[in-house]
């Protein structure tokens, strides 16, 4: 087999998983600086490899010249044209899957992610014997890359580095000292999101205290709206979101202090250059894999599994038994402001 001097990584969708490769590539080029790396991704997604060397981004445009089958031919062809030699899917869904035949038709050596469902499916099992962490995505996604030959160590150090602010951003941040707290408290479903009159409490006391700068992170109107009517209410409190681009809100999460999240994208975005981050687990928990990279356990606060014990009743959130819905009300606002306070503390 030939030497590998171009690798395509594969990770379409979503936010966070494509942020979860991140630290993965960080350390995959950190070991492997003469190979290059073009990654196949959404548009949106781009900004999130700008600041990693020798990477390039090939955006599939699968709602337009890349949909279907056909679409899908021509975005072959387009990376064929590349000279890659070989593919790594961090992704393996169908889209994928049907990349996987053309590149493996045209001689391609090709490596795919396991997903591990059988032992998510076990974890999640009203049933279940056995309640352990499972391997995390990042570990996953490495082993995709040892699959091809490429033995990979990831380490803490496995970040990128802050991103120089621009004036918009600093015009935001102000001109002050106080630390700054990234706060995103929304999540694509009910059972991971921290109930808002809560959330409300944290920022009550975040902002009363004028030891911060609180910029809020979501996106939708609904969710701007709620962030709109938090600016209004509390004196140090910016809904960045709804003022920046999404390449302006990295900028942003890269230069915090800490950022408080839920099970979702945004704790992802900041993990991936090495911010503090904290993030709340309703119905899911962090032993299916998905807590932010190089974060400690105990930044990860979790629902009270005493009081509901099958916990965690789904891997995504999607799926919340009847009498689970005030499990995230176990989390008190004061061990939220407690992890805060001891993080901005360091």
């Amino acid at each position: 087999m030939k030497p590998i001097k171009h690798l395509l990584v594969i990770r379409l969708s979503a936010m966070g998983d494509v942020a979860m490769s991140v630290p993965v590539l960080k350390a995959f080029l950190d070991q492997y600086p003469d190979v290059q790396v073009t990654v196949l991704t959404k548009g949106f997604f781009a900004p999130l490899f700008s600041n990693l060397s020798n990477v390039n981004v090939h955006v599939a445009d699968v709602k337009g010249r890349h949909k279907g089958f056909f679409g899908l031919r021509r975005l072959y062809k387009e990376l064929k044209s590349k000279n890659i030699d070989a593919v790594v899917d961090l992704h393996n869904v169908l889209r994928s899957k049907l990349l996987k035949l053309f590149f493996k038709s045209g001689g391609f050596k090709f490596v795919h992610l396991d997903k591990g469902r059988s032992e998510k499916k076990a974890l999640i099992s009203a049933e279940r014997d056995d309640f352990k962490q499972l391997k995390t995505t990042h570990e996953r996604y490495s082993e995709v890359f040892t699959e091809l030959g490429f033995e990979l160590k990831i380490s803490k150090t496995s970040v990128l580095s802050r991103v120089p602010l621009n004036g918009k951003t600093l015009q935001i941040l102000g001109s002050d000292h106080k630390k700054r707290i990234g706060i995103a408290p929304f999540a694509a479903f009910k059972g991971k999101m921290y109930p808002l009159q809560l959330m409300e409490k944290v920022l009550f006391e975040l902002d009363a205290s004028n030891d911060y700068k609180i910029l809020l992170f979501g996106g939708g109107k609904n969710e701007l709206n709620q962030l709109s009517l938090w600016e209004e209410k509390f004196q140090n409190t910016s809904n960045a979101s709804e003022k920046l681009t999404f390449e302006e809100e990295l900028q942003l999460i890269s230069n915090l202090d800490v950022m408080l999240a839920m099970d979702s994208g945004n704790g992802h975005l900041s993990a991936m250059y090495g911010v503090p981050t904290i993030t709340l687990w309703g119905v899911t928990h962090p032993y299916a894999g998905f807590a932010p990279f190089g974060q400690p356990s105990e930044n990860s606060i979790v629902a009270d599994r005493n009081e509901f014990p099958r916990i965690p009743t789904s891997i995504y959130g999607n799926k919340m038994p009847e009498g689970y819905e005030k499990a995230m009300e176990t989390i008190l606002p004061e061990s939220i402001l407690s992890k805060i306070a001891e993080l901005t503390s360091k």
